[in-house]
């Protein structure tokens, strides 16, 4: 009997430590785990709009309520499925992330059914399996014929012809046609060339660049203000008179963060599709200046439709692409945004060929296709400046593309920007960093038109806030980009053309100042901006309503 009391009081208290030891994991979870429930998912917000007049000395402000936003429960992007929850397990974020992509797997969800983003959680790998757009050439023909003798050389060929254009951009007549039988790009080019037709290549497939992402902690509302000097740069420039071509996808022009930003559009689809996030986003990082503030608030953009949505997302061609460059060089464009990413191309590169020798900046998304991806295009060409994505500490964006083209890094992660229908969305991508930085080109271009690309570019890159490893590298080129730095840098353009008064050329007096406040050198980034941190509070406290 004392035995069996003895087991019986042994057994009671295995069972008290049982009970005790299962309830250890729930100790301290208190307001957070309701907080967690609690947080909305959906990264479209509706804000009613404040459009002021843009001032030299007075800054767009930002709702408090907008920068204490927080979306979604904090994880890492690894761990994040394709409606943005968070996973036990990895999962593979699809946006697009072009040519090169070696990403793998999914969260077998797929609930985007929003009709301007188009299905954005198709794998990379699609497209890597589908670098040009099947059965379609674009090829060079003969300038002088007529549409009746060009569709008789594609029925010659066993070819149907799509369309043809005239681009002044590069001296040429470039066909647009589809194989209808089951005959190679390359034979059919032997056969075409053997005709008198000039070049042949597949009309390549081009996507953009972005991830939808939600944030996690801090200001994610416009935190790349604060790393990107953006304030202090506005006290000097803010993109005046300055035409910025963004080829990209649909843009709601009607968005208030766009009001009277819009210096001209052009459907190079032809389609009919309603504005999409992407492009209205790209635009918004640029030129917001209602709630948000963009790079260059007082910039002008050509809204160029480009990318229509399709099955892996917002995708566009080579045929397509090199309409939108025509345009943005016959239209006044000083800058040329391009946040999106594809195969190595040689009619694009002609385009682009073409462009530099306007003397107009390119900038270009470095791509999302990780580090095991090689070079995306039209960044990977030396005629454009290539970006990379940082985030909020400076690290660089896992998907954001490596390698030696990399010119400067910019802020890409979790950026709060206007999306269609007057609403706001949270994304991450190197498109958006791209975007940033051709903003800053036109604050340089407005303190003086004179500089041509490659002073750009030099200037950013002198300036920019070393990351990284010292010195350059593949993964943050020169380094962050500062605006308030590079601003300063340019020398103003004088009264008279330099170029008429002594007879050389005015690129050749252009300068980079040796005097420019930088942070290359200084103390850690957080010591760095504190002083940023107080000016950008100061001008973003709310007005009255």
């Amino acid at each position: 009997m004392v035995h069996d009391r003895a087991n019986w009081r042994s057994m009671t208290r295995r069972a008290a430590l049982a009970l005790t030891v299962a309830a250890l994991p729930f100790v301290g979870l208190d307001g957070a785990a309701v907080h967690a429930q609690s947080i909305m998912r959906s990264p479209n917000l509706n804000i009613g709009s404040r459009i002021p007049s843009i001032n030299s000395t007075v800054m767009p402000r930002i709702d408090p309520n907008i920068a204490n936003l927080r979306t979604r429960p904090a994880c890492s992007y690894a761990y994040r499925d394709s409606d943005g929850e968070c996973s036990d397990k990895p999962v593979s974020s699809a946006d697009g992330g072009g040519s090169g992509s070696g990403s793998g797997g999914s969260s077998g969800k797929n609930k985007n059914k929003n009709k301007n983003s188009g299905p954005l959680s198709k794998l990379p790998q699609t497209v890597l399996n589908s670098r040009t757009i099947a059965g379609e050439i674009v090829a060079e023909i003969d300038g002088s014929l007529s549409d009746a003798q060009a569709d008789e050389l594609a029925r010659r060929h066993r070819l149907e012809r799509i369309g043809s254009q005239n681009f002044p951009l590069i001296g040429a007549t470039i066909g647009l046609f589809r194989i209808v039988d089951r005959r190679t790009v390359e034979t059919v080019g032997r056969e075409l060339t053997a005709d008198g037709v000039r070049s042949v290549q597949a009309n390549f497939r081009y996507v953009l660049q972005d991830q939808q992402a939600a944030s996690t902690e801090g200001d994610p509302a416009q935190y790349a203000l604060l790393k990107l000097r953006l304030p202090q740069a506005h006290t000097l420039a803010h993109g005046a008179n300055v035409t910025i071509a963004v080829i990209d996808s649909g843009i709601d022009i009607r968005h208030p963060e766009l009001a009277n930003a819009i210096a001209g559009s052009f459907d190079a689809l032809g389609s009919k599709e309603g504005p999409h996030v992407h492009g209205t986003g790209i635009a918004g990082a640029i030129v917001s200046h209602a709630r948000l503030m963009g790079s260059a608030p007082a910039a002008r953009i050509l809204a160029i439709r480009a990318f229509g949505v399709a099955p892996g997302g917002a995708e566009s061609t080579s045929f397509v692409i090199l309409k939108g460059l025509d345009y943005a060089a016959a239209n006044g464009a000083q800058i040329v945004n391009m946040s999106f990413a594809g195969p190595k191309d040689a009619l694009i590169e002609r385009g682009i060929a073409a462009t530099a020798a306007k003397g107009i900046v390119m900038v270009a998304a470095a791509g999302n296709a990780g580090p095991k991806s090689p070079p995306l295009y039209p960044a990977a060409n030396a005629n454009v400046i290539a970006v990379s994505a940082t985030d909020a500490q400076d690290k660089l964006f896992a998907a954001s593309n490596r390698g030696g083209h990399i010119a400067v890094a910019a802020p890409g992660v979790d950026i709060f920007l206007p999306a269609p229908d007057e609403k706001y969305q949270m994304t991450s991508g190197t498109s958006f960093s791209a975007a940033y930085v051709s903003g800053l080109a036109a604050l340089m271009l407005e303190r003086n038109p004179a500089l041509n690309p490659g002073e750009v570019r030099a200037i950013l890159m002198k300036t920019a806030r070393d990351l990284g490893s010292p010195g350059r590298d593949d993964l943050f080129g020169a380094g962050e980009a500062d605006a308030f730095a590079a601003v300063s840098a340019v020398v103003t353009a004088p009264a008279a053309p330099v170029a008429a008064v002594s007879g050389t050329p005015a690129a050749e007096k252009v300068e980079v100042r040796q005097d420019v406040p930088s942070t290359r050198d200084s103390s850690p980034p957080g010591a760095a901006m504190a002083s940023d941190k107080s000016a950008v509070r100061e001008a973003h406290r709310p007005a009255a309503q």
